[in-house]
């Protein structure tokens, strides 16, 4: 089987979890081809460099979704800019919402607006990104937003904030633009296999569109909320966000709906994507596997503790803290709760294990905890010849203290996940992996990871935090009971073998149930109606775009005799 990898910002990068988990899907398939389409966000996602891929990846192709387009033409001729405006018209009312209806129109019109689009940026190549950033792209936009019944953020949008989300409508689509689509491309793949709902589902729309190839959608985080964090993070005019947030919205949507599978990575993922418009028929949940191996020697020294027939308290209780520096982490509430703690157990310690700062708003944010803890924790000594030592330390992983990530695990008697925000808590899942007994904030998929294999508190509550906390740290016994059964549910659940099975299930149900043809329409004594399919709809060339709306596709679909290319 030849599968068509579709990525953003991760694989063949060598960045995060989002590369990793594609490199052991690509590794734990070595009977499958794979070609792989990757997309970077930005020039430190190349910066990184790319993981040596192994010998059955047959080719690399690779987009840029930052800085200026590779290669445009000119803006066209006076047909091609009327196609277009008449394409992006569609997709800028979808946009705004103005005078839609249902939410079924909405996405109808936006499909129709897309794939028009696609349509022209495949026909004449290079031309689409020119037209994106030209001045009928800004027209129709205020248009679009100045229309009656638009939602009233967008009735005061200024001409900076449409040149803003020109400019960012010009990066996210242009996978259109990408030469991926002929016979030796992604027309010969069996199936398409996107990382994500954004724009890394674009390349498979194109292809189902073009070739007729499958799609899979995988997902460990939505990427319509992820974007939807990152555009408030970086400060953009609500007006804006509005436009740009529903363009995630709504091409994760399509997306959805045009999968032959959706596969979120945990329940908490599917309830985002059911409410996006994915159809539950067509969903499997699927854990992203991790290595269990990295982690197997501090699991199997849990167990033998564990098996042990006597649990004593240790002389200075450990709690660790471990992932990387990020407000969403909420050390600041993990700081506090250690305050509570320390006032029962004054012999505690909190070691916080974190990855190198990647940045300089994470590297500022773990400056501002370590001043937190110095304030909490003044060093203190036994008298004046000794030195004084705080109860918390900062480590980096990799440092002697902890060369490597199960280290940092083993070295607490209690794994603390303090955050008020999270997707799949991988970390988590590690700290399973060794056997650790842990206390986890209520947030994203930590209930369904733990399972009651540890303890659950409510985000942003000290408090709660530290009560748990102590709970474990008294109670040893108990904690090594609920360690060795986390450990047990991550081998159950979450390993790269079960993951990868899950995947080679998947692609086989996929490219044995291939898309039936449309039945041909019959007349009422049940014989089949000629000319009911337009010639034009059969021809082996696509045609130039035409001006059609939304509703064209809902007369398609009623047999009229009407095409709307989608």
């Amino acid at each position: 089987m030849r599968i068509g990898l579709l990525t953003e910002g991760g694989y063949p990068y060598a960045r995060g979890e989002g590369s990793a988990w594609c490199d052991r899907l690509v590794r734990g398939l070595p009977h499958h081809d794979f070609d792989v389409y990757a997309l970077s966000r930005s020039p430190r996602t190349e910066a990184a460099g790319q993981v040596e891929m192994p010998s059955h990846v047959g080719r690399l192709r690779q987009e840029r979704l930052w800085g200026p387009p590779a290669a445009q033409a000119p803006g066209g001729g006076r047909v091609v800019r009327g196609a277009f405006r008449t394409g992006f018209r569609e997709l800028a009312g979808a946009l705004a919402g103005a005078d839609v209806g249902s939410s079924a129109r909405r996405a109808d019109r936006f499909a129709c607006g897309l794939y028009a689009l696609g349509d022209l940026a495949q026909e004449r190549p290079g031309v689409l990104s020119a037209l994106l950033r030209g001045d009928d792209a800004l027209v129709e936009l205020e248009a679009a937003c100045r229309a009656p019944g638009v939602r009233p953020v967008l009735g005061d949008i200024v001409v900076t904030e449409l040149l803003t989300v020109v400019d960012e409508l010009e990066r996210q689509l242009r996978p259109l633009s990408a030469q991926w689509y002929g016979p030796a491309e992604l027309g010969a793949v069996d199936v398409c296999h996107a990382v994500s709902g954004g724009p890394a589902a674009l390349p498979g729309l194109m292809a189902k569109r073009f070739c007729g190839t499958p799609l899979i959608v995988t997902e460990y985080t939505v990427r319509a909320r992820e974007a939807l964090l990152a555009h408030r993070a970086a400060g953009l005019p609500p007006a804006v966000r509005a436009l740009l947030g529903d363009l995630h919205r709504l091409l994760s949507g399509e997306a959805y709906r045009q999968a032959a599978l959706v596969t979120p990575g945990s329940a908490h993922v599917r309830r985002w994507q059911e409410r996006c418009g994915a159809p539950r028929e067509r969903m499997r949940t699927i854990h992203p596997g991790i290595d269990a191996g990295r982690f197997a020697r501090a699991g199997a020294a849990a167990e033998a503790a564990a098996n042990a027939e006597e649990q004593a308290a240790h002389a200075d209780p450990t709690v660790a803290w471990v992932g990387r520096a990020d407000p969403a982490k909420d050390l600041i509430a993990l700081l506090h709760s250690f305050d509570a703690i320390r006032r029962e157990e004054p012999q505690a310690r909190l070691r916080i294990f974190h990855a190198p700062a990647a940045d300089e708003r994470a590297a500022g944010y773990l400056g501002h905890c370590r001043t937190l803890a110095a304030q909490l924790f003044p060093d203190e000594a036994a008298d004046a010849h000794a030195v004084g030592e705080s109860p918390v330390s900062f480590e980096e992983i990799g440092s002697p203290g902890a060369p490597e990530a199960a280290d940092a695990y083993a070295a607490g008697d209690v794994v603390v996940l303090s955050s008020c925000a999270e997707g799949f808590p991988l970390s988590l899942v590690e700290a399973m992996f060794c056997g650790r007994p842990t206390v986890s904030t209520d947030v994203g998929a930590v209930r369904e990871v733990i399972g009651g294999t540890g303890l659950v508190v409510p985000p942003r509550n000290p408090k709660a935090l530290a009560e748990a906390t102590l709970g474990l740290l008294r109670g040893p016994g108990r904690a090594a009971r609920l360690g060795a059964a986390a450990r047990e549910r991550a081998l159950a659940l979450f390993t790269v073998g079960a993951s990868v099975d899950a995947f080679r299930e998947s692609y086989l149900g996929v490219v044995a149930h291939p898309p039936a043809r449309r039945p041909p329409l019959l007349d009422a004594r049940g014989a089949p109606r000629p000319f009911t399919t337009p010639a034009e709809s059969l021809a082996p060339s696509r045609l130039a775009p035409t001006p059609v709306s939304y509703t064209h596709l809902r007369a398609h679909e009623t047999g009229r005799n009407l095409v709307c290319r989608l």
